[in-house]
């Protein structure tokens, strides 16, 4: 774990492939948390060309993930996962601070 941020090996592939499909390449993946939704905090994953120097990075074998400092008081602790079943595929966080999340499970309360 590098710090207060992790993401397994299989999200971390993912989003390699992803990127490698984007052109021009992104610098990274930008992972937030932002106002709104039903709960009243929703997660955010971007792909990112310029960083800003109060960002905190995390890196994870190749891959960059820039955070900004007020996601990451949320994010402390967190898993970023990536799951493929029957029902779907996606990015699954795994946050030890959230206190209840709303039906769709998009958004969070902390």
């Amino acid at each position: 774990m590098a710090g207060s941020l992790d993401i397994t090996p299989t999200a971390v592939e993912k989003v390699k492939e992803i990127m490698g499909q984007q052109v021009p390449q992104p610098l990274g993946l930008r992972v937030a948390v932002v106002g709104g939704g039903c709960s009243g905090f929703s997660y955010q994953m971007n792909f990112e060309s310029e960083t800003n120097p109060i960002d905190k990075t995390f890196e994870f074998d190749g891959l960059r993930i820039f955070v900004d400092q007020a996601s990451l008081l949320y994010l402390k602790g967190t898993q970023i996962d990536y799951v493929e079943s029957l029902t779907g595929s996606g990015f699954k966080f795994e946050n030890p601070n959230v206190k209840s999340t709303c039906g769709c499970g998009s958004s969070f309360t902390v």
